[in-house]
C-alpha cells in the first residue's frame, strides 16, 4: 500500500472571535489517501495555516525536505520509520513547534490507515487496553464578560456537567493574565471565589482541576493564593506558571497543596523531559497532536511512569482529536483522565458539527472504541463548509 494524495484542511467557524482565546474555533485536518481506497485522517491543534504550509511547503536540500514529498509513495503502514524520516527530514526547519504539530496530525492519519487495514482499533496497535473504561473530565469555559457573569456561567456548566454523569470537571478560572477571559483582569481573591462557587456546585464526590492558564509570573505570587486552596481538594492546577520556566515549577511543586500539571504546548517527548525531571510537574499533559503522534505520546508516558507522574492527556479540539485521546489512555494505565468537551456540553460550531467520536460515553466513562482504525466519522459537508484554505 502507498500514499497516493495528502489533503490539508484549513477550517474556520464563520462564528469565530478572535478576542477569545479558544483555539476551538478553528481547526487543522489532514487526509492521507492510499492506492487500496484508505483514508486516513488527522488533526492537531496548532495555527492551520502554519500547519498547511509546513506540510505543502517545497524542500530545498536533504535537510529541509517537503512534508508532502516525504509522504508520497511511502508505505502508511511504516510509521516509525516514516516518522524518522520526517522528523530527521526536515530538521533545519523543524525537530519543535509547528513542523513537529503538523507531523502529529499525519501520524494520526497514518494510524487510522494502519487500523483500518488491519481491522482493528488504534489502541490495539498501541499495545492493547491497559484499562476497561477511561474518565473523562468535562473540560469547561465559561461565557460572560462581567465576574457574577463568568462565575454564574462556570457553576451553570458544572452543573450540566454533573446531570450528564461526568465523574470530573475542569474549570478554567482565568479572569487575569494572558489568558484573561472576554478583557477582565480581577483580583486572585475572586478566582478563590469561583473556585469555591464551582466545588460547591460540583459537591465532594467529583473530581475537580483548575485551568488557571499561566496567569502568574513566579511561584510565590502562585502560592499566595494557591496555598488556601487546599480545601477545594483539587486532583491537579493546570498551567498556573509560563511553561518555559522551569524552576518556578519546581518550586510550586514543592509548595503546594495540589499536583501541578503542564504540557500542553510541548512538542516531542524531549520537551517533557525537561518538564518533568527539572519542573518537576506531577500531571504531564501530552497533546497528541502537538507533540508529534501518539509514538511521542507514548513515550511521554514511559518518561512519566518512570518517574512516578501521572498522565492526563491535553486534547482543546475536535472529537477527531478527542477520540485519538480515547486510544492513548486505553493504552496507559497510569492515565488518570482524558479531556473532552462533548458537543451538548460546548457553543464551539467545529466541535458540535464536524466529528462523530469513536467511542461511546456511558455512566460517566468512555467504552473502548470498537471500528477500525480511530473509529471516527467525519461529516464531509461539514469538512467543505468550513474550509477556507
Amino acid at each position: 500500500m502507498k500514499i497516493t494524495g495528502v489533503d490539508c484542511h484549513v477550517l474556520l467557524a464563520p462564528n469565530f472571535d478572535k478576542s477569545l482565546t479558544s483555539s476551538a474555533q478553528d481547526s487543522f485536518i489532514v487526509a492521507l489517501y492510499t492506492d487500496e481506497g484508505i483514508t486516513g485522517f488527522g488533526e492537531s491543534d496548532v495555527n492551520p495555516w502554519i500547519a498547511k504550509a509546513c506540510i505543502e511547503a517545497p524542500g530545498t536540500h536533504t535537510m529541509s525536505l517537503s512534508l508532502r514529498d516525504i509522504l508520497i509513495g511511502s508505505d502508511p503502514c511504516e510509521i516509525d520509520e516514516l516518522w524518522q524520516r520526517m522528523y530527521v527530514g526536515t530538521c533545519m526547519h523543524g525537530r519543535r513547534g509547528a513542523v513537529i504539530h503538523a507531523m502529529g496530525a499525519i501520524e494520526m492519519a497514518l494510524w487510522d490507515i494502519k487500523g483500518k487495514a488491519e481491522n482493528r482499533p488504534v489502541y490495539e496497535l498501541l499495545g492493547g487496553a491497559h484499562q476497561n473504561s477511561v474518565i473523562p473530565y468535562a473540560s469547561l469555559q465559561p461565557s460572560g464578560r462581567s465576574f457574577v457573569e463568568y462565575r454564574e456561567s462556570l457553576c451553570a456548566w458544572a452543573q450540566r456537567a454533573k446531570e450528564l454523569g461526568f465523574r470530573a470537571v475542569k474549570a478554567e478560572v482565568t479572569m487575569a493574565g494572558p489568558y484573561a477571559h472576554s478583557g477582565l483582569n480581577e483580583s486572585f481573591d475572586r478566582h478563590t471565589e469561583v473556585v469555591a462557587a464551582v466545588r460547591k456546585t460540583l459537591g465532594p464526590e467529583i473530581a475537580l482541576m483548575v485551568d488557571v492558564q499561566y496567569m502568574w509570573a513566579d511561584a510565590s505570587t502562585a502560592y499566595q493564593t494557591v496555598g488556601q486552596w487546599k480545601e477545594f481538594d483539587l486532583f491537579f492546577l493546570e498551567t498556573p506558571i509560563w511553561v518555559d520556566n522551569l524552576d518556578e515549577y519546581a518550586r510550586l511543586h514543592d509548595m503546594a497543596p495540589m499536583k501541578i500539571a503542564s504540557g500542553e504546548w510541548l512538542a516531542t517527548h524531549w520537551e517533557f523531559e525537561d518538564l518533568i525531571t527539572r519542573g518537576k510537574i506531577d500531571v504531564a499533559q501530552p497533546d497528541i497532536g502537538r507533540v508529534g503522534g501518539f509514538r511521542e505520546a507514548q513515550k511521554v508516558c514511559r518518561l512519566a511512569l518512570t518517574h512516578g507522574r501521572i498522565i492526563v492527556p491535553h486534547c482543546w479540539k475536535t472529537g477527531l482529536s478527542v477520540t485519538a485521546t480515547a486510544h492513548l489512555a486505553f493504552n496507559t494505565p497510569h492515565c488518570a483522565f482524558i479531556e473532552y468537551l462533548p458537543p451538548h456540553l460546548c457553543v464551539e460550531t467545529l466541535r458540535r458539527e464536524l466529528v462523530q467520536e469513536g467511542f461511546d460515553f456511558k455512566n460517566g466513562r468512555i467504552q473502548p472504541p470498537q471500528r477500525p482504525g480511530l473509529g471516527i466519522q467525519i461529516n464531509e459537508e461539514v469538512l467543505r463548509r468550513f474550509k477556507v484554505a
